[in-house]
């Protein structure tokens, strides 16, 4: 395994890259290294640790292909020395393809056929470009077609291409001339104006490739794919040319001649082409990789919001002809009751409906109203603060995006096998008040409504990234043993769907767990899914009260010394700060427990179970806006980040559609990544600055706008 090399990428020390890459081939996941392993990482972060992860993925991937080029060209009896030695030291996949590619097996080129017809000893000979000799001259003396001087010069010259096309320093010479001047253009296909109006900022556009932001070359290739536009990247043909024939064309002379030809023809039928889809591809990467790094950010902040935590909630999803779904919880989610209200228009059973909720709100103890964001959830929720409700009743708006499709997934359907799909929509936007965390993680997070283009980037890159992402939060969180359900218990590391399934089970038939060390009866649950998986599982009320702590059970003999020498219990120890106080960690030190494990131990004896998310707050839209219509600019609202993109937030203002503060009106200073201005679920305050009611799109400043702050609330 090539360590320094994935250390030079990381830009992290080859000793601590050494033990995580060993760690991984273990079998440790990257929850687990990052926050157990602390003296083997140095430190290093999960992001860290998971981008040593993702180089130690591309390095494997680089060796296997090494493998497969070294094993199809030695079938070849091509593989010299040199050439082996050359393979085993390049660890650049595009420079490693570019030595493989004469060798590469191709369809049956213009090439390929003047070498059947035995000609490659005349396309040498013209190569040499050697003065005084005529191209005549050299077809009857090397030419198999003796009698066919034009076919011959012709199928040489196609070899000249080919070769001029696969040459390294050729493909080289004109990648620099791609990265430095490349234009990216897009025009509208004839005919598809009407059908792509949403394109049209594009129908007649071009830029620098090294400029267009990710998601204009998003927005550009989705329109391709729709048949709208037509893209393309290229450079001056002309200069470029002259790049690459300085490289082959020596002399003037007839045999020179036919090698400028020979490399403009593979220039523009062979080479252009071929460099112009490389940059077309890794262009495409690049925004691939940018839009889900958005989306992953996204993700990870939706999934770390504001939990109410275990309270009573009443769940209602908002709806007008259909009526707004009811359903009260218990502090755990459990469905209690359910019902229909009916207090828009057309029914507008406004009394009835009033008196529905407030009886509920009684008899269930509510403590919560959850009220989901989609039609008629401005509406509903004034509706229910207008009531005459307990004052410890909180409302709040929350995201629905997702809701219907978990309410028709089998998750739902094992869930409540019973209800319809509405009763299961209005749960989960009960659950996403109580826990975001736990709920969400039941949705494909593509659907969750957050990002830019998630439909157009790589889907196998997305899943893993955001598949990452929700392992991370749900480990940086913690999950409760006793109450979790299936389909969280699965990103606990080490766990998986089977474990996750068998957990639940044995809980089932065996009542909640005494203790973490009771997991090792669960069936198929073995030694190292324990280790990986025990010290991000909590139970509370639980024999041992390091189980409810992030300490790992391997560090409990540790504990138990530190309570022994200050004369105390554990429980002691965790309840009485002066105890902790008076502990010298330096004393505990050893060949495998260093000060980093150490000070997390402290820190999880002084807070156990610490959920590392923010408090809840509330939040109200101002009262006097609801359409679009009701808008002027220069008005001052309230709003709740729900997306951000790289050009900047959309926030929802209380109104049908969210507004956007582009990038250029985050703040007053200039803003490069939009997120490290604001975070989704954030309150803030924004200016009306645009109104477009032909296009229902509202523009936003919050450049000098009050009471905005870095800090992240919710809804």
């Amino acid at each position: 395994m090539n360590y320094n090399l994935i250390a030079e990428r990381t830009g992290l020390k080859e000793k601590y890259v050494r033990q995580v890459v060993d760690l991984l081939q273990e079998g440790a996941t990257v929850p687990f290294i990052s926050r157990y392993r602390k003296e083997a990482t140095g430190g290093m972060t999960d992001v860290e640790v998971a981008h040593v992860a993702a180089e130690l993925d591309n390095v494997t991937e680089l060796e296997h292909r090494k493998e497969f080029i070294l094993t199809t060209i030695e079938a070849q009896g091509k593989l010299t020395p040199e050439l082996r030695e050359r393979i085993e030291a390049c660890w650049d996949a595009t420079t490693l393809e570019d030595i493989y590619l004469p060798y590469k097996q191709k369809r049956r080129t213009r090439a390929q056929v003047a070498r059947e017809a035995g000609l490659e000893p005349l396309a040498d000979a013209i190569m040499k470009q050697s003065p005084n000799v005529t191209l005549a001259q050299l077809v009857a003396k090397v030419s198999p077609l003796r009698g066919d001087l034009e076919g011959s010069v012709q199928g040489a010259k196609d070899i000249i291409a080919e070769r001029v096309s696969e040459d390294e320093r050729a493909r080289q010479t004109l990648r620099t001339t791609f990265s430095i001047h490349a234009v990216i253009r897009s025009k509208v296909i004839k005919g598809k104006d009407a059908e792509g109006q949403n394109y049209r900022d594009y129908f007649d556009w071009q830029e620098p490739l090294k400029r267009c932001s990710s998601h204009r070359l998003l927005a550009m290739r989705r329109g391709e794919a729709e048949g709208i536009l037509r893209v393309s990247i290229c450079v001056d043909d002309e200069p470029a040319m002259e790049r690459v024939a300085r490289q082959f064309v020596r002399g003037n002379n007839e045999c020179s001649k036919a090698v400028q030809e020979a490399v403009e023809d593979g220039y523009k039928r062979l080479l252009e082409p071929s460099i112009s889809n490389e940059f077309g591809a890794s262009s495409k990467q690049k925004a691939d990789e940018e839009a889900i790094r958005i989306f992953v950010r996204n993700l990870e902040q939706l999934l770390m919001a504001s939990p109410l935590g275990q309270k009573r909630v009443m769940a209602i999803d908002p709806g007008f002809r259909t009526g707004c779904k009811v359903v009260c919880l218990d502090a755990e989610g459990n469905l209690l009751h359910h019902d229909v209200i009916f207090p828009h228009p057309p029914r507008a059973e406004r009394v009835k409906a009033m008196l529905t909720v407030q009886t509920l709100v009684e008899k269930y103890g509510v403590q919560a109203i959850s009220i989901g964001n989609g039609t008629a959830g401005r509406e509903t929720e004034d509706f229910v603060r207008h009531l005459d409700l307990p004052d410890n009743v909180e409302v709040y708006s929350v995201s629905e995006d997702g809701a219907s499709i978990y309410s028709a997934s089998d998750i739902a359907r094992e869930e409540f096998p019973n209800e319809d799909v509405t009763v299961r929509g209005a749960v989960s936007i009960g659950r996403r008040l109580m826990d975001p965390l736990a709920e969400l993680v039941k949705i494909d997070p593509s659907s969750i409504g957050v990002g830019q283009y998630q439909k157009d980037v790589n889907q196998t890159a997305l899943r893993k990234s955001l598949e990452e992402t929700v392992v991370s939060c749900v480990n940086r969180v913690g999950v409760n043993l006793n109450t979790a359900s299936q389909w969280l218990l699965t990103y606990v590391s080490g766990l998986g769907p089977s474990l996750a399934q068998n957990i639940v089970r044995y809980r089932r038939e065996n009542g909640p767990f005494r203790s973490r060390r009771e997991l090792m009866k669960v069936p198929r649950l073995g030694a190292k899914a324990f280790e990986q998986s025990a010290g991000f599982l909590r139970i509370k009320g639980g024999k041992e009260p390091l189980d409810n702590s992030a300490v790992h059970p391997e560090r409990y003999e540790l504990v138990e010394q530190m309570a022994h020498d200050q004369k105390c219990s554990v429980a002691e120890l965790m309840a009485n700060k002066s105890l902790r106080d008076n502990i010298d960690i330096q004393h505990y030190v050893s060949n495998d427990v260093g000060l980093p494990t150490l000070r997390d131990i402290m820190q999880e004896l002084d807070k156990p179970g610490l959920d590392p998310r923010q408090p809840l707050q509330a939040f109200a839209f101002d009262e006097t806006v609801h359409d679009i219509s009701d808008l002027r600019e220069g008005m001052v609202l309230p709003g709740i980040v729900t997306n951000i993109t790289n050009f900047g937030a959309f926030v929802d203002i209380g109104v049908h559609e969210k507004g956007l503060v582009h990038v250029s009106q985050l703040a007053d200073h200039f803003v490069k990544d939009p997120t490290t201005v604001v975070s989704l679920q954030q309150h803030v305050m924004v200016c009306v600055v645009g109104i477009d009611l032909q296009r229902q799109r509202i523009s936003l400043s919050m450049k000098q706008t009050p009471s905005n702050s870095p800090s992240v609330g919710s809804n």
